[in-house]
């Protein structure tokens, strides 16, 4: 896009987002970073302050946000509900990490399904001058989550896949790629993105009382072989999926998921060991969807951070 085309974006951010909010402006001399003042009064409710809040009128605005626990989602709600409404000329909401995705059906009766609800609170952020707000998601753990958001906000759904394609094409075996599926959610989820790639799809079946894991189509042998995946939490799929693949002849076996979860520092059981035995993810990638995984894993082997912020800079201009 042309530079003299592009629009002016005020961004603003959640405290855990400051570094990733800092690269997404380092993108684009058309973002400009805006602060807010993030306090508490001493009963533990927010007392917030927008900063220069004059200042924003008739402007593009968007906030960087992260949903990492239910303790920050007030403070933030509290923050997406007000701007829309200081006479801004368009307002976008940066979500990376749509955090109850994962549960978005009911099983039985008396289910909760978060998703929907967390959806209904987005399509009521209050409309801009500009229209509806737009809601920027990085691969949303099911597509049909889209019918969740009301006529109040126009979700937009990116993807990090591209920042995987591009780091597989700089390995030094990057011929010899193969890339695996832990189940058939996640085959429908991605493997249009990724079809000129050779393709193993896993699958789990039950064994007495145990779900087990299985090659249902592909052959690993003498392949580096790559699982990806939307989301990760405890890790237990994708190192079951590691022993089958391994087991069948990979060569290497590596991992990517868009948004690194890891509840209960789970990541720690995938970092290599300095004890001399065998480590069994070559890499793991993972994008700085999850701000507190970033900042906890630091540099450690075997993961690499695959930035969103080029991708979030382009879509600020959407």
């Amino acid at each position: 896009m042309e530079k003299s085309r592009q629009k002016q974006v005020l961004l603003f951010y959640c405290i855990e987002s400051e570094e990733l909010a800092r690269k997404v402006a380092d993108q684009s001399d058309c973002i400009q970073l805006q602060s807010i003042n993030w306090r508490s009064f001493d009963d533990g409710f927010p007392n917030l302050y927008i900063n220069n809040a004059q200042d924003i009128r008739g402007q593009h605005v968007a906030f960087l946000a992260s949903f990492s626990s239910p303790g920050v989602i007030f403070e933030q709600l509290s923050v997406i509900f007000a701007l829309p409404r200081l006479f801004v000329a368009s307002f976008t909401l940066v979500l990376p990490f749509f955090p109850t995705g994962s549960f978005e059906r009911m099983e039985e009766e008396g289910d909760v399904a978060t998703a929907f609800t967390m959806a209904r609170i987005l399509s009521n952020i209050p409309i801009s001058r500009g229209g509806p707000t737009s809601l920027v998601i990085y691969d949303i753990h099911a597509l049909q989550e889209r019918f969740y958001f009301g006529d109040h906000v126009l979700p937009c759904f990116e993807t990090g896949i591209p920042l995987l394609k591009q780091r597989l094409h700089q390995l030094p075996d990057a011929k010899n790629v193969v890339v695996a599926f832990p189940d058939d959610g996640a085959w429908k989820r991605f493997h249009k993105l990724l079809d000129h790639f050779p393709m193993v799809i896993c699958t789990k079946v039950r064994e007495g009382d145990k779900r087990i894991v299985r090659i249902k189509e592909g052959n690993p042998a003498g392949f580096h072989v790559v699982i990806v995946d939307d989301l990760v939490q405890s890790g237990g799929t994708l190192i079951e999926c590691q022993k089958v693949l391994a087991a069948h002849g990979a060569t290497k076996v590596s991992a990517y998921v868009t948004h690194g979860v890891f509840p209960k520092c789970s990541w720690e059981r995938f970092t290599h060991k300095n004890d001399g035995s065998e480590n069994a993810f070559s890499y793991f990638w993972i994008t700085d969807s999850c701000p507190l995984t970033v900042k906890a894993i630091g540099n450690r082997a075997p993961f690499e951070v695959l930035s969103l912020a080029g991708s979030i800079a382009d879509a600020l201009q959407i």
